[in-house]
């Protein structure tokens, strides 16, 4: 029982940390070459109803020229715009400014607030002192489908009483065939005494 207990309280930890990522990013725009910058977008485009900024974006910028390097002053800004809202107040633009991931200037990540599903407009900013560049690409935001770690609970709980119901029935059974061997062998000297 503790350890199935220990086994359950282990998997609840782990989904809590496995949600912090919801999913595989995806590329909406892969090295495009504006100005002076290589530009590739990727993104996990979570929709979400609780004001969580749940559509990230990591955009990933190079100096086109060859061998150059990125100056540290580069950033990127990313906005989104339903392209079929709901409602027309659910049609406000919603921007982030990236940062860099673990201090790689080429490698940086926004989260923007997307509140509904459905087609949005990406439209990314990239400036710093070699310039300045834009990128637009188009992604779909949909609901996270995973189911939230309490309920990984719900789930086992079934099994769990399947489990502890079956170790019952098996510790039992091992107890009355342990008392029908120390029995069995006294009954059969009083049978057949020596």
């Amino acid at each position: 029982m503790r350890r199935a207990l220990v086994t359950t309280l282990a998997l609840i930890a782990t989904s809590t940390i496995v949600r912090a990522h919801s999913g595989p990013p995806f590329p909406i725009v892969t090295d495009a070459m504006r100005g002076p910058y290589t530009i590739s977008i990727w993104t996990d485009p979570d929709a979400t109803d609780n004001g969580t900024p749940g559509g990230q974006f990591w955009i990933v910028i190079a100096s086109s020229s060859t061998g150059a390097m990125l100056p540290a002053d580069t950033r990127a800004t990313v906005s989104v715009r339903p392209s079929a809202p709901p409602s027309p107040s659910q049609a406000a633009v919603k921007v982030t400014r990236t940062e860099p991931v673990r201090g790689d200037v080429t490698n940086q990540f926004g989260a923007v607030l997307m509140d509904h599903e459905g087609p949005f407009a990406v439209h990314v900013d990239v400036t710093g002192s070699l310039g300045q560049a834009n990128v637009d690409a188009m992604v779909d935001a949909t609901y996270d489908l995973r189911p939230p770690p309490y309920m990984l609970a719900w789930y086992l709980t079934p099994f769990l009483l399947v489990g502890f119901l079956w170790t019952r029935l098996l510790l039992r059974r091992r107890k009355l065939l342990a008392l029908s061997n120390v029995e069995g062998p006294a009954k059969a000297d009083r049978v057949h005494p020596q």
